[in-house]
């Protein structure tokens, strides 16, 4: 099999190969590195490959090993380079401050992924510390969009995507703690879940990041693949007192049938920050609202209400304490300054910021949590799903984002508002989104429309999500890196 061929399939059409005895796991993972080796210089979605770490021990050319077991078995696929990985690989968190850093133990999502039969090759990049909505870092450089070398990734999950969308791997791990999946799933033309919190815990060793607003699951090119992927890492761990407690019946079979009666789906194009609705994200909207209709769901134009400000101020005081909390940890334990010669400069602004941020702060950041969680949980009583464009604008050239620029933690925040202004509430919620790649720009990047739902109500986003896939596919499509 060559990388073109690879690159058609996704993770379960690749399985479904390898048990038929088709194409081995080595030869998969001997494509995937061509694949990379084709389309990474058009990207620069990967830190490194590691195709050792892919071999299982008995593995020869002949004899494809024992262990094939598991809807992904034999699959390739990458993991975030950030704050977790797989035992024995170095783990950079896209900063000067830690390119030597190594995973002494695998993170619980990456253990429930060999289970599931995958096998890591490699790294994605990420922003530093997952901070920024773009890939573009001092330590790794510029990740850009498949369908275009000089429009952004996104990010944090920028490499994660773009590996997808570019046809290295059929999906790749991710994490979102305020968009992180569903910025780069828009701009890169893939499928970006969020799941609800707690539905993918970070296992026993770690408290889940950003007060629980940050979660981690995967991106991946077809719903089904997402589908099934949700039912191999979800669930809790023994002990977890914080666990969802698995479905009834798996996310996949949930695909099996369209939505049994027709939803109640709001949906809502002018952006909460206030910046000015962009035209073509609203005539993509529209358009998706009238293919809903044309389905037979009941479509209302309405939004929840909340103050943009008052939560601008809560969501900065929440990530920049937290991350000043990680970034000082992981210095300390390092020997390293935390200084403009290992951070990026918003970095560091988001660090200093977060040293002076007071409990009283902190506690009145959770508050306004609380009473947006209410707000939200009123609404989606009301409605089964909410409907708005991912990115509230087409995606930025790659540049407009200045790593070296010591901007300051609440001007990043509302500068970025411009695009990211529908994603973070539902971090801060905790509420399942996922974004789908359902239409292309004049310029031809990809337009992501959100899809949002009550707490653990996956099931619901992905029966839609696939109605859509089916009358609107995207896989077809082939962005100008991806192997040929």
């Amino acid at each position: 099999m060559r990388a073109e061929e690879y690159a058609e399939y996704d993770a379960l059409g690749l399985a479904e190969l390898v048990r038929n005895h088709e194409v081995s796991p080595l030869e998969l993972v001997e494509c995937a590195i061509e694949a990379h080796s084709l389309v990474g210089d058009a990207v620069n979605a990967v830190v490194a490959m590691h195709p050792e770490a892919a071999m299982h021990p008995a593995e020869t050319e002949t004899e494809p090993g024992s262990d094939l077991t598991g809807p992904f078995a034999g699959v390739p696929y990458l993991v975030k380079d950030l704050f977790h990985g797989a035992a024995g690989l170095p783990c950079g968190n896209g900063s000067r401050l830690s390119p030597d850093w190594k995973v002494s133990r695998s993170s619980q999502i990456v253990d429930r992924a060999a289970m599931a039969g995958l096998r890591v090759v490699g790294r994605s990049t990420t922003s530093e510390f997952g901070v920024m909505g773009t890939t573009e870092t001092l330590a790794e450089g510029i990740t850009s969009s498949p369908w275009s070398a000089s429009h952004m990734a996104g990010g944090s999950s920028g490499g994660a995507a773009a590996a997808v969308g570019a046809g290295i791997v059929p999906f790749a791990l991710a994490s979102d703690g305020g968009g992180s999946i569903r910025i780069p799933a828009s701009a890169c033309g893939v499928v970006g879940l969020k799941p609800s919190r707690a539905r993918v815990p970070w296992g026993l060793r770690s408290k889940e990041p950003l007060l629980g607003w940050a979660v981690q699951f995967a991106v991946a090119r077809t719903v089904r693949d997402t589908a099934a992927l949700l039912d191999a890492l979800s669930g809790p761990t023994p002990g977890d007192i914080e666990g969802m407690p698995r479905n009834d019946s798996s996310f996949l079979s949930a695909l099996s049938s369209s939505p049994t009666t027709p939803l109640r789906i709001a949906w809502w194009t002018d952006p909460w920050s206030g910046h000015e609705p962009d035209p073509e994200v609203t005539t993509a909207t529209l358009e998706t609202v009238a293919l809903l209709e044309s389905l037979g769901h009941r479509m209302e134009n309405a939004t929840p209400r909340f103050d943009w400000d008052s939560y601008l101020t809560a969501m900065t005081d929440v990530w920049t304490s937290t991350t000043a909390q990680t970034i000082d940890g992981f210095a300390r334990s390092l020997g390293r300054p935390v200084d403009s010669s290992t951070l990026e400069g918003a970095t560091l602004q988001m660090v200093e910021h977060g040293r002076e941020v007071t409990a009283l702060q902190l506690l009145s950041a959770i508050d306004a949590e609380m009473v947006l969680t209410a707000v939200m949980n009123a609404f989606f009583a009301e409605y089964d799903v909410l409907l708005t464009p991912t990115l509230a604008a087409p995606p930025p050239r790659v540049g407009f984002y200045d790593p070296t620029a010591p901007t300051p933690p609440r001007e990043t925040f509302a500068t970025w508002s411009r695009w990211e202004c529908f994603l973070p509430v539902f971090n801060t919620t905790g509420l399942p989104a996922i974004s789908l790649p359902l239409h292309m720009s004049d310029a031809g990047l990809p337009l992501g429309m959100q899809f949002v739902a009550g707490i653990g109500r996956e099931g619901t986003l992905l029966r839609l999500a696939g109605q859509l896939e089916a009358a609107l596919p995207w896989r077809e499509r082939r962005p100008t890196a991806f192997p040929r």
